[in-house]
């Protein structure tokens, strides 16, 4: 054991680089999939926790106010009901800020759907004009319990008494309303109701939505709301960079394996008579297996610990969401049971290439096998005799050469230089496709860039007249937006009727054409999966007791409600109802007007008439992304130079039976670094070419395929463009020709003995 110890300690001490490089980027590859662990559970668990604790309900179902609700309560599978609660549409204004509510009529606290309360108390018969605020509205209104909230249009106050969390679909400006509890008595105009079904078998949702709107009635129904959408609504973005993290981290294991694997064979076949000599002075096979296996092993347990640690004690002390995630992540039940479990798993994964590498080196037999004069492949071939025939410099021709003579290693090394560079270039696909959202937004479906509402007293010509009359606004498109019943009666969609055909809206066509005639219409990618339906086919759904059967000629790219939205113009809307009117404006601005300042210019200019947002750009939401984006490029990068490395020391060991031959030629010790630099910058150009050739297309195909699980819809992938990439490839030339340059230069000057020793 003593000697195996300090045969590896020697060998630390010749390859102290690689062994710091490999720590690294093991510390790295933990980190990163601790860090996607820790966002899976920020995105699922605190949600589930909410919807647990206030025994949540399955269903919402909006239904008109005479609708006999009731009756939801003996239909079969429902386990308790939470109403029906009179609804009443307003909008409440704080400090300047407004937001569209619904007012939920709630005599007592409710069994089913309990709001947790984490400011303030429940509403009280004492103060009748008491709310409480869902938290993310608060957050929106900048609202605490105490404050005074007025009712826009009206002179009618309401105090916030207090503030809960809610497993209900959350406040989104222009989108979602924010939910607001309050006594009956404060629910003035009622315009509907709203009952929520808990359920005995959660799975059986699709199937308890068709049988209330079976029993209620199809024109009764206005709008249906399900446990499925409010837990994918509140994972969001947390789980797509958690998706990101966990994709990362497990390409960087696997490159990482892949590297130690390649500097294991290459040090194997640097240490043939070393392991000879072991072996004949009585080292058995499993030995000299053990002496590698231990190295890189610690070298995988040194960083794996490090991770773990800095993820436990730092963390949490990461600012933005991702130190909210560990921070919530650390507070879960599972939490040390994962902190334990993936630095073992990615110290076995490293163990088990390490072991398929090492046992070549059990192999070796205890009598050194001489080396051929000359390697296989090993002569010029005519294309390398007529370049030195054209006088190009040697370096040149025998570096290129050196580098592909022997195949099978050549190849090898190339791939395994490739997938960490593969990974980079989807990564900078990832941003890229960011910088798009903000960039050109209007080609992934955000054409407008804010959503006007105007209140009953400012009719559409007075609307027109002020939107447009602004200097900064391009165009004005007119529409509405409302829930309709899907065939089968499972679900609501929205139905959104924009720009006219004189003035059609521009939305962002991904497949097929633009809607342009009566009847057609284009849908997201959620849409068209909700209904199995293609582009080309009818659908029929339901606005209240009006059936709308549009054709859908498109399918745009829809940010919106996950995709579940069809479109088409308002003049296409006002044929099954004339009197239809426009209930909001989507505004497009001229190049450089700023969306937050357009809007409370208007908002001033309309005396508190409309309600004006920007309109909600799902990038924001990832813009941790990009230091996650710039972590996992460094700890590629970190993988790539320990190949680097290994591909250098094998290039130069080769190059000792070469040297004598080099010199008797007349090649300087300038030149013949030169012809080792080369043939390094030449396998790195080779990784680079396979490297972007297969990165461009894979991250094409990952982005759009995220695109369409979320119901965006596929279309949303940009990749880098030809300058970065240019950029990107000759720094890992040069990169790898400076890594090359010191170890070439010392195996140039070497002694004749050792070069005689070399090549014995």
């Amino acid at each position: 054991m003593r000697a195996t110890l300090r045969w590896a300690h020697s060998d630390l001490r010749t390859h102290r680089g690689e062994a710091l490089f490999m720590v690294l980027a093991t510390a790295g590859i933990v980190i990163s999939l601790l860090l996607a662990t820790a966002l899976f559970g920020y995105a699922t668990n605190p949600w589930q926790r909410i919807f647990t604790q206030s025994h949540g309900a399955h269903v919402w179902i909006h239904t008109a106010r005479d609708a006999d609700a009731a009756k939801l309560a003996g239909l079969g599978g429902v386990e308790s009901v939470a109403g029906p609660y009179t609804t009443e549409a307003a909008t409440l204004t704080s400090r300047g800020t407004r937001a569209s509510v619904e007012l939920r009529g709630t005599p007592r606290a409710p069994s089913v759907g309990r709001p947790l309360i984490t400011s303030g108390h429940w509403l009280s018969p004492a103060q009748p004009d008491g709310v409480v605020l869902e938290s993310w509205l608060a957050r929106a209104l900048l609202a605490e319990p105490g404050d005074l909230l007025t009712v826009a249009g009206t002179a009618r106050t309401l105090t916030v008494v207090g503030i809960t969390d809610s497993a209900e679909p959350r406040y989104s400006p222009g989108e979602q309303p924010g939910l607001v509890w309050a006594l009956p008595s404060a629910v003035r105009d009622p315009g509907g109701q709203v009952t929520g079904l808990r359920l005995t078998d959660p799975e059986d949702t699709d199937y308890a939505v068709q049988r209330s709107v079976t029993v209620l009635g199809a024109g009764a129904v206005s709008e249906v709301s399900t446990w499925k959408q409010a837990r994918a609504e509140a994972q969001g973005d947390n789980r797509l960079l958690g998706q990101v993290l966990g994709l990362f981290g497990l390409g960087a294991l696997v490159a990482a394996g892949f590297a130690v694997h390649g500097a294991i064979g290459t040090r194997i076949r640097g240490h043939l008579r070393d392991i000879s000599v072991l072996k004949a002075i009585g080292f058995t096979p499993g030995q000299v297996v053990r002496i590698f296996l231990l190295q890189h092993v610690a070298y995988a347990l040194l960083g794996a610990l490090a991770a773990a640690t800095l993820t436990q004690g730092l963390g949490s002390r990461i600012p933005g969401r991702l130190g909210d995630a560990v921070g919530v992540w650390q507070g879960l039940p599972g939490h040390t049971v994962v902190l334990f479990t993936v630095p073992v798993g990615a110290v076995l994964f490293i163990a088990a290439t390490t072991w398929l590498a090492a046992w070549r080196a059990g192999r070796v037999p205890p009598v050194p096998v001489p080396r051929p004069a000359a390697p296989a492949g090993g002569r010029l071939t005519g294309v390398a005799r007529g370049a030195l025939g054209l006088r190009l410099p040697p370096a040149l021709v025998l570096g290129w050469h050196n580098a592909f003579t022997r195949r099978p290693r050549a190849l090898a090394t190339v791939a395994r230089l490739a997938l960490p560079l593969l990974l980079i270039v989807v990564a900078m696909s990832a941003w890229t496709t960011i910088d798009r959202f903000h960039s050109r937004p209007q080609e992934v479906g955000l054409a407008g860039a804010l959503t006007v509402r105007p209140d009953g007293d400012l009719g559409d010509t007075a609307a027109r007249s002020l939107l447009e009359g602004d200097p900064q606004v391009a165009d004005a498109y007119p529409g509405v937006e409302v829930a309709a019943l899907v065939p089968g009666q499972t679900a609501t969609i929205a139905l959104r009727g924009l720009g006219t055909r004189a003035a059609p809206y521009p939305f962002a066509v991904a497949e097929g054409r633009p809607a342009r005639g009566p009847d057609e219409a284009v849908a997201g990618q959620g849409l068209l999966d909700l209904l199995d339906v293609r582009v080309g086919d009818w659908v029929r759904m339901t606005v209240g007791d009006q059936p709308q059967i549009l054709h859908i000629v498109g399918r745009s790219i829809e940010p919106e409600n996950a995709g579940r939205v069809i479109s088409t113009s308002l003049d296409t809307l006002r044929e099954n109802d004339p009197h239809l009117r426009p209930t909001l404006y989507q505004l497009r601005l001229r190049p450089g007007a700023d969306p937050h300042e357009v809007a409370d210019e208007l908002a001033e200019a309309a005396r508190g008439h409309i309600d004006v947002h920007p309109v909600t750009n799902p990038a924001d939401g990832l813009s941790p992304l990009r230091g996650v984006v710039v972590g996992l490029i460094a700890v590629l990068a970190l993988i790539g130079i320990v190949d680097l490395l290994s591909a250098i020391g094998g290039t130069v060991r080769e190059g000792e039976r070469d040297l004598l031959a080099l010199k008797a030629i007349g090649l300087s010790p300038r030149q013949i670094t030169a012809i080792t630099v080369t043939a390094t910058a030449c396998t790195a150009l080779a990784a680079v070419g396979v490297g972007t050739a297969l990165g461009i297309p894979l991250a094409h195909w990952l982005i759009d395929t995220q695109g369409r699980s979320s119901g965006i819809g596929a279309g949303l992938a940009q990749g880098p463009s030809p300058v970065p990439l240019l950029l990107f490839g000759a720094a890992a030339v040069l990169g790898a020709a400076a890594l090359a340059a010191l170890p070439a230069a010392r195996a140039a000057r070497r002694r004749l003995a050792d070069t005689l020793s070399a090549v014995a």
